[in-house]
């Protein structure tokens, strides 16, 4: 089994327009949530989110390109860029065939089906776009990230719902180390913040109507963002014999099912998810020094993670550094575990822990140091970054300071 190294991250997200900008917010502990812009937005029950402000798709599209892209695509298309330029990887006609995509999303082109249905819908009109299928398909953006860099090799799209970059790149580490190719890009990207897509989630009431404050005891919901991160994924020998900066090594890939309820976490299916990613590294738990926990900052949520948490790691449990990003950033679906990686690697590289921001008072039966409000500093050896989605569908990546 080869080992699985990466060599390239890129991110627009809430906090940032590249990965040095959203390190930099999430050492400031910067809170990205705020009113929504979104058309319709006063028909809204719910009317925050974490917005990317300030982003204008034709400073990086051309007019005619833009036609085919939804915003989900947008999104991962930049972050790909960042990712390849900083890997300085050359994909050429021997490499191609031997490069591939996996990423991960939940509503592939969800903005594009809302402005189609407002189209027909509400203003009556009988024709769409011709290239709404091909913008709403939640392979667009593994597709198109494909064609702009060449990559032949596989390629496809994971979507289980909050869990589905996690999913993604842990399909994407599986094919390297496994010999399947020497190259991946990988990660998810979501664009939900229209108004179908809020409206749809307030029917599940499991939205804070102020803002997201995961491991407190006056946590009130999720707050929905938007956004995603790629990486590059790369053979360690390849990588090595190319001379590439290495950011971190993939140690470890862990899922489970819960198989219970469609909509209530369970505590043993994330316990299995951890333990079999911490197997998979061949690491003991106690060997976990920060873990970013998927924390939405609903009750059930977050109790229950801690439950996990508890069980997996043990007595350490009390004491490992345990943040949720999405305290910054908002829950961006299925790009969110990609965005959380990125404080993984903050972790390791940096030596600098994400905060839990909005925190207020302790939670009796979350007994975690969930970092609260403010950066620490302190050095990461291994870093463990937790997805639990709707559907029961668990994954867990186990990342180590680069060799």
């Amino acid at each position: 089994m080869r080992r699985v190294v990466i060599t390239g991250a890129g991110t627009l997200n809430p906090l940032g327009a590249d990965v040095p900008q959203t390190f930099a917010a999430m050492q400031q502990g910067t809170c990205a949530i705020g009113l929504l812009t979104c058309r319709d937005v006063d028909r809204l029950s719910i009317q925050i989110g974490a917005e990317i402000r300030g982003f204008a798709p034709q400073d990086h599209f051309a007019r005619n390109t833009l036609s085919l892209l939804d915003r989900f695509t947008q999104i991962a298309l930049i972050a790909a860029r960042q990712a390849m330029a900083q890997s300085g990887l050359e994909i050429d006609e021997a490499l191609g065939p031997r490069a591939g995509v996996i990423l991960g999303t939940a509503g592939g082109g969800n903005t594009t089906v809302d402005d189609n249905y407002h189209t027909v819908y509400a203003e009556g009109k009988n024709r769409v776009h011709p290239f709404v299928v091909p913008r709403l398909m939640h392979n667009a953006a593994a597709s198109h990230v494909s064609i702009e860099f060449g990559l032949k090799g596989p390629g496809y799209t994971v979507s289980t719902a909050c869990a589905s970059a996690n999913h993604a790149m842990g399909q994407a580490f599986h094919m390297v180390r496994g010999g399947g190719a020497d190259v991946m890009l990988t990660g998810g990207s979501e664009a939900m913040l229209c108004f179908g897509g809020i409206k749809a989630w307030e029917g599940l009431r499991v939205m804070s109507r102020d803002t997201c404050r995961p491991g407190s005891r006056a946590r009130s919901g999720m707050v929905p963002g938007e956004g995603g991160a790629v990486f590059v994924f790369e053979d360690y020998d390849h990588a090595r014999a190319r001379g590439a900066e290495i950011l971190a090594e993939v140690a470890g890939f862990g899922m489970s099912s819960d198989a219970g309820d469609i909509v209530m976490p369970d505590r043993d299916g994330p316990v299995r998810a951890m333990r079999a990613a911490l197997a998979d590294a061949k690491l003991a738990p106690d060997k976990v020094d920060y873990v970013n926990a998927h924390g939405t900052g609903t009750a059930a949520n977050d109790r229950i993670e801690a439950e996990a948490l508890h069980l997996c790691l043990g007595a350490d449990a009390g004491v490992v550094p345990v943040s949720s990003s999405k305290s910054m950033h908002g829950h961006l679906i299925g790009g969110t575990s990609a965005v959380e990686l990125l404080a993984c690697l903050m972790a390791l590289r940096e030596g600098v822990i994400a905060p839990t921001v909005n925190y207020t008072e302790p939670d009796p039966e979350i007994a975690l140091d969930v970092v609260p409000n403010t950066a620490r500093q302190a050095r990461v050896d291994v870093a463990m970054s937790n997805a639990f989605a709707f559907g029961g569908l668990n994954a867990v990546l186990v990342l180590k300071r680069a060799p």
